[in-house]
């Protein structure tokens, strides 16, 4: 399903904005008293906090986020009232107290409704469903039809292959001639029903998916099927294996690593490169002919093509797009080779960050060329591009950067991007961060 990343932090926002105003408004003596304030704000949190109430609701219709709602006013109502025995319970009467809080429910659900139909709006305008299959089939299949047949949930349900013959209009044939159908019918997902294959054909649709940009999920039973990155969800209380399952694809983590790219790269750009590009391009015109900065395209999220800024580092040549650097390239100019130690011709890819082609962190964006070649010799390639390119990366500071000399250094890189994917963190990108200028200091050559 869609991610909704800005929903948790802005339904939060209005909430207490509703509930703040309508207090200020209407109980104005008791509210402005002491640490009332404080005190509604923090309830609130923690209310919410405790039942649990703003959790991944992606799966969850109208009528069961409802049902939400009820649960968090009749607690958050004991903790509403209560606080009028110490604010000041003489100055209201029960009745209009009573009423006061009401008004706040009203709101809050009157909110949730438009709330609910606009996202509802954006999200049809914003994007295609995603195209899936079901491999398989069992009793829950209808079950989780009923999530792929909802409109809310973002999904063009397709079809399903099974090896028995079947009645269905959805039916779409044996499981052997799905291969050939995910290809050309476009299909974003897979959802493989365990019971009904072995434990060799789940790995080969695996290995398929994960060579060609394709999700896929298991529905499982009892098949010894494990994976470290594995994250399970229930679709209706059928459980469904999320085999690529990633840190990123939390509500939160997107929003907290954009808005870190966002304002590290303005630090980086307003601190360091404002007084460095005109250093960098005189040094840059007297050394070679040619213009201070070289653009390519390169592969980034979901294979998709932009163009990579850097400090021009070679002189003009043919083949820019078509060899990658070794370490005694003879293209590479003198001040081009200062630039490649110091990291320093990475720097205009900061742009590109505020473009939101890139992060500061994630695997390195390769020449088209290259990712065209690795995808097909290279197992499980381009599960590296679920994520955005990033200026430096895990692979880079462990080592596994610059000229590929033999197939280890491209295995190891993208086991290393794989890995970070897995077990990204804040806390982990500014580690990378820090071993990146670490590096960059010791003036360690790299070759792209």
């Amino acid at each position: 399903m869609r991610k909704s990343y800005f929903i948790i932090p802005l339904s939060f926002i209005v909430h207490l904005g509703i509930i703040n105003s309508v207090l200020y408004l209407c109980t104005p003596d008791t509210f402005r008293h002491g640490y009332s304030v404080l005190y509604y704000n923090i309830a609130w949190l923690l209310v919410t906090y405790g039942i649990n109430f703003y959790k991944n609701a992606r799966k969850k219709g109208l009528l069961n986020n409802f049902k939400n709602y009820v649960r968090l006013f009749l607690v958050y109502g004991l903790v509403f009232f209560a606080s009028f025995t110490f604010l000041g319970a003489n100055t209201y009467a029960n009745f209009y107290l009573f009423s006061v809080y009401l008004i706040i429910c009203l709101f809050l659900v009157i909110f949730n409704i438009i709330f609910y139909f606009a996202r509802k709006a954006y999200r049809k305008k914003a994007a295609p469903n995603k195209r899936v299959v079901v491999i398989g089939w069992d009793k829950n299949l209808k079950k989780i039809r009923r999530i792929f047949d909802n409109p809310e949930h973002d999904y063009e349900y397709v079809g399903f292959f099974d090896n028995k013959d079947s009645q269905s209009p959805t039916y779409l044939g044996k499981i052997a001639t799905c291969y050939d159908y995910i290809f050309k019918e476009n299909i974003d997902e897979l959802y493989c029903i365990a019971s009904q294959l072995s434990k060799d054909e789940i790995q080969h649709i695996m290995n398929i998916a994960d060579n060609t940009m394709k999700r896929v999920r298991i529905i499982p039973d009892n098949k010894e099927l494990f994976s470290r990155a594995m994250s399970i969800e229930l679709y209706d209380n059928v459980p469904v294996l999320n085999l690529r399952a990633s840190p990123l694809e939390l509500e939160y983590a997107n929003l907290v690593k954009r808005v870190f790219d966002v304002v590290f790269s303005l630090f980086v750009i307003v601190c360091v490169f404002s007084w460095l590009l005109p250093i960098v391009a005189l040094l840059i015109k007297l050394d070679s002919k040619g213009p201070v900065f070289f653009k390519q395209l390169r592969h980034g999220v979901n294979t998709e093509t932009f163009w990579c800024l850097k400090f021009r580092s070679m002189a003009k040549n043919k083949e820019s797009d078509a060899k990658m650097a070794s370490k005694n390239d003879m293209r590479i100019t003198k001040v081009g080779r200062i630039l490649r130690k110091t990291s320093i011709d990475e720097l205009p890819q900061f742009f590109n960050v505020l473009m939101g082609d890139m992060s500061v962190v994630g695997p390195r964006p390769h020449m088209v060329v290259q990712t065209e070649e690795y995808q097909k010799s290279v197992d499980k390639y381009l599960v590296r591009h679920f994520l955005k390119p990033g200026i430096t990366g895990l692979a880079q500071v462990k080592g596994y950067r610059g000229e590929v000399i033999q197939k280890s250094d491209i295995l190891n890189r993208v086991r290393y991007d794989i890995f970070y994917m897995e077990k990204w963190s804040l806390k982990l990108d500014l580690r990378i961060i820090f071993f990146t200028v670490f590096n960059a200091l010791k003036g360690e050559e790299k070759a792209y």
